[in-house]
């Protein structure tokens, strides 16, 4: 939704990219009034604030905790590195929400946010999938799943992770750039390049299939599991398997839901030449950007609400957070050195 004619959103780009005359004037400086601005922004800003913070304390307990290093959690922290990255272009496309021409942060920003959102965006799909694959090894071919799956392997399957999503995104520099307009304007938006090469559609349909191709393989994979578990007695190694595959199934469909209404909108739209369907597509895409924050914001709660564990490895790490602190501080204050004492070091 990058550059659509003043809707934005880290992870997409303009569905509408003919530049077409007759919608010029229907364009100001933002395509919203006043009051549904303020109330995406007011929906925005706390999401902003609690996916940082939720999403932070999930990569520091996965390294600061041996024990919720298992394989698991270490892509479940690697997907919170990308929802980090996702929520801070927040204020990029908030700020492109209630001005979004002039452009005046210059053609890198222009460029990166669009490549950081798709690479992100890659990245996570491509995580829930490799982790699909590895809980269907771990429960329906565990032998073979302790000779194939270690933490050693998983962080190097990771890296390749991150670069295939950097690859795959690697277009979106050349689809997007700042683009000067008729009376000198300056806007963030698809270039003549990516609209006459077909670029954007080719875009359009890697993107379209990064979600279909994935959610089918996870479906298959979990529902393969599901019957597994169904079929065979129960174990206690069963019930955390259990327990897992819920938390990636509510996971996998938190996801769905939140990218589903995107990807229908820029799909039907591309294909379309209306005008009105243009028009009601903003705010339809308004609801998306909203949604595709939520994603990024919501995992660590999904987390917390689902995974004992999770929720004790936190709690344990803020207490011995907050137990080094005050130990600091009294060590501070019962230090023999006063401050005439200390200055001679200096």
């Amino acid at each position: 939704m990058d550059g659509l004619e003043g809707s934005g959103s880290g992870s997409g780009w303009c569905v509408n990219c003919g530049n077409r005359s007759e919608w010029e004037d229907w364009v100001g400086l933002s395509l919203f009034d006043d009051t549904v601005l303020v109330a995406v922004t007011t929906v925005c800003v706390p999401l902003l604030l609690l996916g940082l913070l939720g999403n932070a304390l999930t990569i520091l307990v996965v390294w600061r905790r041996p024990q919720m290093r298992s394989t698991t959690y270490l892509y479940l922290s690697s997907m919170a590195v990308s929802d980090v990255l996702i929520l801070l272009l927040m204020p990029l496309d908030l700020y492109k929400l209630w001005r979004y021409r002039p452009w005046l942060l210059g053609e890198a920003v222009c460029k990166l946010s669009m490549f950081v959102g798709e690479c992100c965006t890659f990245s996570s799909i491509l995580h829930m999938t490799a982790l699909g694959a590895e809980r269907y090894l771990a429960v329906c071919f565990p032998l073979r799943a302790r000779l194939l799956v270690t933490k050693r392997r998983v962080r190097v399957l990771i890296a390749g992770l991150w670069g295939v999503a950097m690859l795959s995104a690697g277009p979106a520099l050349a689809l997007v750039g700042v683009e000067q307009l008729e009376g000198g304007a300056s806007e963030c938006r698809c270039t003549q390049y990516a609209q006459t090469s077909g670029l954007l559609k080719a875009m359009l349909w890697l993107s379209n299939l990064y979600f279909i191709c994935p959610l089918t393989i996870l479906t298959l994979l979990y529902g393969l599991i599901a019957r597994r578990l169904h079929l065979r007695a129960h174990t206690h190694r069963d019930k955390t398997h259990h327990q897992t595959l819920r938390m990636m199934v509510v996971i996998v469909l938190v996801f769905i839901l939140c990218w589903l209404p995107f990807h229908v909108s820029r799909t039907l739209f591309s294909v379309s030449d209306s005008s009105d369907l243009y028009y009601i597509s903003q705010y339809f895409n308004l609801v998306s950007l909203v949604l595709f924050y939520v994603s990024a914001a919501v995992n660590p709660l999904l987390y917390n609400i689902m995974s004992a564990r999770y929720r004790a490895n936190v709690l344990a790490m803020l207490r011995s957070i907050v137990g080094s602190t005050d130990e600091q501080r009294h060590r501070a204050r019962t230090s023999p050195l006063t401050a005439s004492h200390s200055s001679t070091h200096f």
